[in-house]
């Protein structure tokens, strides 16, 4: 049995830019018939929100958390040049007019590929997030989970 060369990368990143490098990367090396890992931890999980409201029950906190976070891949920002809300209108201006794929295409592209996209379940926690708010087709764990697929990779990004 071949061995498939490993890549993991970690999204601490909630914003646009950074998210859509990630998965140009995860795709770039799935495509290199890499074995993938995306572990989604902290407010790089609000790329895997889903882009509706989901009724669950939530606590005080979880729900300031809730309203102020990004929900899913259409709605982060840039990391620079934000410019109220313009950034992103422009960044996704500009990848339509050059025939670029949209991060939620990144991302769908990314699970037919076979990228295994992990939700960090103790920043779920943290934050008030539950597996019902997240996309369908994920993998929840903690950060040990990650590790154990970190330390036979030989790409590691932490983004």
């Amino acid at each position: 049995m071949e061995n498939k060369e490993k890549t993991t990368i970690v999204l601490f990143s909630g914003e646009l830019d950074k998210a859509i490098a990630a998965f140009i990367i995860a795709n770039g090396a799935a495509a290199y018939d890499h074995e993938v890992t995306i572990f989604f931890t902290f407010w790089g999980l609000n790329t895997l929100r889903k882009d509706e409201p989901v009724q669950v029950k939530k606590g005080w906190l979880e729900n300031m958390f809730a309203k102020m976070m990004p929900r899913g891949a259409n709605k982060l920002g840039l990391s620079k040049m934000h410019f109220a809300g313009m950034g992103p209108k422009m960044i996704k201006h500009v990848m339509k007019k050059h025939n670029a794929l949209t991060l939620p295409q990144l991302i769908e592209l990314a699970q037919e590929q076979g990228v295994k996209l992990v939700a960090c379940t103790m920043t779920m926690d943290l934050l008030g997030l539950q597996k019902e708010e997240l996309l369908d087709g994920i993998e929840y764990a903690g950060v040990a989970a990650y590790l154990g697929d970190a330390a036979d990779a030989k790409v590691n990004l932490f983004i």
